[in-house]
């Protein structure tokens, strides 16, 4: 089944199911994608130096939402901490901490389309990572016609009796309008910082708005920082911060970047090692090899108390059995690389596909060492294949539109789910 060429932009190059898709639109309003976290509840605390609140947003991106709540607190946002970051188009309920900001005036701010309930105090924050998974309720609308009950049911078994649907880092992890973060990413390790902060500020893409695109034009012919700075509009604020910087002093595109938020700056090089592993993922898929089932030359995750352990064990002819038995169950699962400076590969089949993958872009270990920036160097890691899908129900409205519900666990992508379902260009649909 052929993938559309925006999809091919971020490393996805196939599906796992052959069943026609239903097409339709995602976000017909925020409302079609409901998203709420299962999250980890920091332990209440009378007086607590942490206020801890569910905040609940409808069409608001994380970091612009925590940059608006610590404005109205008239604290630094490095005051704030959230768990994970959710994108503007949906309704999301998450979980936040607050440092040295009392009940009484956390709960007193108002924000149009936000609301924070269950406030208590605690002496733990909210940090990144720090929740089990989310819960969906998706609406797909514009469905094709004639979309049969079997088309889902068909798809539906294909995820469940497999264990899951291929673990892709969504459109999401890229930027839904913009797909650039893993070009950013590209250009930092490769030392190029100054392609990265004029692919970050400029860079016209089609989709967005006429006017953004002609100001991104603009500054992209002319490299006038001066005037961009004040014909950009506000809440292009990332870039009008790193502008601030190239205004004083035009070369300094390191000291650019590390005008953004450590946590953006951070997801360049992620969002690099996503679209690699993406590619590595798709190709796997390609050809032929299972997602859910291990073999020789792959290293795989033990998962303990529902945990994936970092520590990877190389699948050999004598083990590749008892792994197998362990990843029916549910606790082992086989993994692919994130590759970074101290990233080790598999080898056998997968072995060749990661260094196929890799040598492709030029790049090896040393280049995810950035002494420039050194905090956003990264060592690598292992990502699971397949991500489990819990609770998966669907329903086929009258109205010609289909609702998913199911819960996924962290770092897990609804979109990546939702486009075995859909079979439609992921960028211009979600």
């Amino acid at each position: 089944m052929n993938v559309l060429p925006a999809e091919k932009n971020i490393g996805i190059t196939t599906f796992l199911t052959n069943v026609d898709g239903v097409g339709g639109k995602l976000r017909s309003i925020p409302e079609d994608f409901i998203v709420t976290e299962i999250s980890n509840y920091p332990s209440k605390k009378e007086n607590g130096r942490f206020t801890i609140a569910d905040v609940t947003s409808t069409n608001w991106e994380t970091n612009l939402l925590v940059k608006e709540i610590s404005n109205r607190l008239h604290i630094s946002r490095k005051r704030v901490g959230f768990a994970g970051t959710k994108d503007k188009r949906a309704k999301t309920t998450q979980l936040m901490s607050f440092y040295n900001v009392p009940v009484e005036k956390l709960s007193s701010i108002k924000i149009k389309d936000v609301s924070i309930k269950d406030i208590y105090t605690s002496d733990k924050p909210v940090k990144i990572g720090n929740l089990v998974g989310n819960k969906f309720e998706i609406t797909v609308r514009n469905i094709r016609n004639k979309i049969k009950d079997e088309q889902v049911q068909n798809i539906t078994k294909v995820i469940v009796d497999g264990g899951g649907f291929p673990n892709f880092y969504g459109i999401q992890r890229f930027g839904i309008m913009r797909p650039i973060t893993h070009v950013v990413g590209k250009h930092i390790v490769r030392d190029d910082f100054e392609g990265a902060a004029m692919t970050y500020v400029a860079n016209p893409i089609e989709g967005e708005d006429e006017e953004t695109y002609n100001l991104r034009k603009n500054l992209e012919e002319t490299r006038d920082f001066s005037e961009a700075l004040k014909s950009y509009p506000r809440f292009l604020n990332f870039e009008k911060a790193i502008m601030n910087k190239l205004v004083v002093e035009p070369d300094d595109f390191v000291g650019g970047l590390k005008e953004l938020p450590r946590n953006l700056l951070t997801m360049f090089v992620y969002a690099y090692q996503s679209y690699l592993f993406n590619k590595i993922l798709s190709e796997r898929i390609r050809q032929g090899l299972p997602l859910n089932k291990a073999v020789v030359g792959d290293i795989i995750l033990p998962v303990r108390k529902g945990i994936l352990d970092d520590n990877g064990i190389m699948v050999k002819e004598s083990n590749i059995e008892k792994v197998n038995k362990q990843a029916l169950k549910g606790k082992a699962v086989i993994s692919g690389v994130l590759f970074g400076c101290e990233s080790v590969f598999s080898t056998g089949v997968m072995g060749e596909i990661e260094h196929k993958i890799i040598e492709s872009e030029k790049i090896d270990h040393r280049d995810f060492i950035i002494p420039e920036i050194p905090y956003i160097s990264s060592s690598g890691s292992r990502r699971a294949l397949i991500s489990p899908v819990n609770n998966l129900e669907y329903k086929l409205d009258p109205g010609n539109a289909l609702v998913l519900k199911f819960e996924l666990k962290k770092g897990c992508y609804a979109t990546s789910l939702l486009r075995e379902f859909m079979k439609t260009d992921s960028i211009r649909n979600y």
